[in-house]
Parts: C-alpha cells; sequence; structure tokens
C-alpha cells in the first residue's frame, strides 16, 4: 500500500527492500493491518510524507535474509516487529524509551517509525509482502507456532499501546478509568484497566457498534458523546468528581467544530483538541490524563490552565513499544489478554484499497483489519 498524495493511499508495485546495512533483516510478511494512525497519513495531517513511501508499521512475518552482523535472528525465524525503528543502545533505547531513539531518524526529533514519512525517519512499511527490518538484534521478537498471527500481530504496536498508556496513568485498584475512544487502542486499553485493577471502566465514542462492542466484550459502562450537551461535566456528576484517569485514545481526528475544520486546512490548528477538551472536564482534581492518540502541530485555546488550577498530571507521547513486547506477549501466552475480538476484517493485500475504504469509513461495522499479503 503506498502513499500517492492526500485521500490517496493505493495498492502499487514497489521496488522489493534490499538489505542496506550490517544489523538489517528482510522478512516475507505474513501478517499485517491498517492502524488508525494510518489515516492520519490519508487525512495529510503528517508533514514531510514523501510520494510512494509504502505504508504500514504493523507487521509480522518469516525472515528471508539477514545483515552480517545479525546474531539474535535468522533465516526462517518467524517474527513480530515493534512498530518504533530504534538501535538498542544510544541513551534512550538503555532507558526505556525506545520510540526516541537517537539514531533511528536523520530527519526529526522523534525516533523513527515505519511507513510515516520522513518527519519519522523515511522507512518504508510492512502493508507489503516483504519489509525491511533495521536493528534487527534489538527490535523483532521470535514467535512460537503454537501461537497464531492473530493472536500476536497486534503486539508489534496497539498492545504495548494501550498496556502503556494504562500503566503509564497509574491506574490501580479501585480506580475510576475513562477511555476516550472505541477504536483497535481503546478497546484493548479497556481490557488492560481491568488486569489494572479498576473498579469501573467507561468508555466513550459515538459510532454505536463501537460503543456495543465496548459493552460486550469490555464490561465497560458506555457513553455515546452525541447524547450530552456537555459530556465531561456529565461524566462527572455520575463519578462524584471525576475519573482517577482518563486515557485518550483519540488523537487528533476527533469530532472537529466548524472553527477547528477551519483552522486545520489553514495549517493554524493540529486537528480536533475534542478528546482533550472532554478530558480536562471529567478528571478528578489530582488525577492524570494520559494521550495515546496521535496529535499533531500546536492547538489554539489548549485547556492549560484548567489543568494546572486542579493539579492535574498530563502524560503522552508515542509508545516506547520494546519495553511492553515481552510482558503483552507473555499475557498473550498466559491467555490473561485476547485481542482477537476486535478483528472484524481479513482480506488479501490485493484488496487493501478496499479495506482502506471500509476502515476509514467505517463500513461494515469495522473495527480492525488484517491484511494477509
Amino acid at each position: 500500500m503506498v502513499y500517492k498524495g492526500i485521500k490517496n493511499i493505493r495498492l502499487s508495485d514497489a521496488k522489493d527492500p534490499i538489505i542496506e546495512n550490517y544489523e538489517d533483516i528482510i522478512i516475507k510478511v505474513t501478517s499485517t493491518s491498517i492502524c488508525g494512525s494510518d489515516l492520519h497519513l490519508l487525512h495529510g495531517f503528517i508533514p514531510n510524507l514523501q510520494m510512494g513511501t509504502v505504508i504500514g508499521h504493523e507487521a509480522m512475518g518469516i525472515v528471508e535474509e539477514t545483515g552480517k552482523r545479525v546474531t539474535k535472528i535468522k533465516k526462517g525465524d518467524r517474527v513480530i516487529v515493534p512498530f518504533p525503528v530504534s538501535c538498542g543502545h544510544c541513551w534512550f533505547c538503555k532507558h526505556d524509551l525506545s520510540s526516541q531513539c537517537d539514531n533511528s531518524n536523520d530527519f526529526g526529533e522523534s525516533g523513527g517509525v515505519f511507513g510515516y514519512g520522513d518527519t519519522f525517519g523515511g522507512y518504508d512499511g510492512g502493508q507489503a509482502e516483504y519489509l525491511r527490518v533495521p536493528y534487527a538484534n534489538f527490535g523483532p521478537r521470535i514467535i512460537e507456532e503454537s501461537l497464531t498471527d492473530e493472536q500476536v500481530l497486534f503486539a508489534t504496536d496497539i498492545l504495548p499501546t494501550a498496556y502503556w498508556g494504562i500503566e503509564s496513568a497509574g491506574v490501580k485498584q479501585g480506580d475510576t478509568v475513562v477511555v476516550l475512544g472505541c477504536g483497535p487502542v481503546g478497546q484493548l486499553a479497556q481490557k488492560f484497566a481491568w488486569l489494572k485493577g479498576a473498579e469501573r471502566v467507561i468508555a466513550v465514542d459515538n459510532i454505536p457498534y463501537r460503543l456495543q462492542h465496548a459493552q460486550k466484550y469490555n464490561k465497560a459502562e458506555v457513553i455515546n458523546f452525541d447524547d450530552y450537551d456537555n459530556t465531561g461535566a456529565y461524566i462527572k456528576e455520575i463519578t462524584k468528581g471525576g475519573a482517577d484517569a482518563v486515557i485518550d485514545c483519540v488523537g487528533m481526528e476527533g469530532k472537529m467544530t466548524a472553527v477547528e475544520k477551519i483552522e486545520t486546512v489553514l495549517r493554524l490548528q493540529g486537528g480536533s483538541k475534542s478528546a482533550i477538551e472532554i478530558a480536562s472536564l471529567c478528571v478528578r482534581k489530582g488525577g492524570t490524563i494520559m494521550l495515546v492518540g496521535v496529535y499533531g502541530a500546536k492547538y489554539n485555546a489548549f485547556p492549560l490552565g484548567e489543568l494546572f488550577s486542579r493539579n492535574i498530571t498530563l502524560k503522552m507521547g508515542q509508545c516506547p513499544a520494546h519495553s511492553y513486547v515481552d510482558p503483552v506477549l507473555k499475557m498473550i501466552e498466559d491467555r490473561k489478554i485476547d485481542a482477537t475480538d476486535i478483528i472484524t476484517h481479513t482480506m488479501p493485500l490485493s484488496d487493501g484499497d478496499k479495506a482502506y475504504d471500509i476502515f476509514e469509513k467505517r463500513q461494515d461495522n469495522c473495527i480492525k483489519v488484517i491484511l494477509k499479503p
């Protein structure tokens, strides 16, 4: 799946990747998926995305070729590939911040990400038949044959991201947790909130079938924000003062006001901040807001004063997935977490154009699409 311009990601031929450095591997992709953050690329919200970039940062497959200095992976191994491109030996990688790797991105301040343009290192992604994986002694994890692709594929991104979001928010026994957004990461964050001992999990969205899924599979209380004039104030009321933790799994593509739409087109605003505004109203004094949804540029009328005056802790960022892959895989092996219920569509890569259309337009009750090259 190749970026051809705004609103134009299409199935196309691309050059097969080759070994470029001694620590590279090439994998033949067996499963990949479309992530909600890929829609930010489709809609033109991420700068410096070059025409012809292969998209996709959730991929796994069989090792076809290895560089001369690859010692932990061999040809024929079945591996998953965490979405950040990370060297494993810089200060950030050694201090559990692999998403901020100092050596994987010559173009921007953060670390590299597969299939996300020059701002994130300029790497081609995994929605393809083959993928080049740099720093293979650090990133990929070998997967046992007893586990299916469907069980482990999401350990590349959305499972670690959801787990990191809940853990970073400090969710503990007896907490009330609000999860904004019932897309794939939101659904998984709800599961992890219960595992961390939450007493109450409230899921917020405005898409009925996603709310129904959260209620059925995650036992969450559900709120359709279209039903209330002030959703944040309503949640504060029903929780008697607000939630201990609010996890924003929406990001910049939340419901925009008319002004935000105009400002975003003019590059005066980085997209919607509707989720942040709900979060600022429904978190309790001294509570924590954790932003795991992707945000873009600067934001006008950000509610900083409201957060400051109420001693709110605000956390955010790209998940340092390498630090969370192994614990997540252990939970999968021990049957403590199962993410397969969010898979609503499995399609061949040759139907990638149709898959993007279904995912973007939320057709056919779509939550998560897996593509099979």
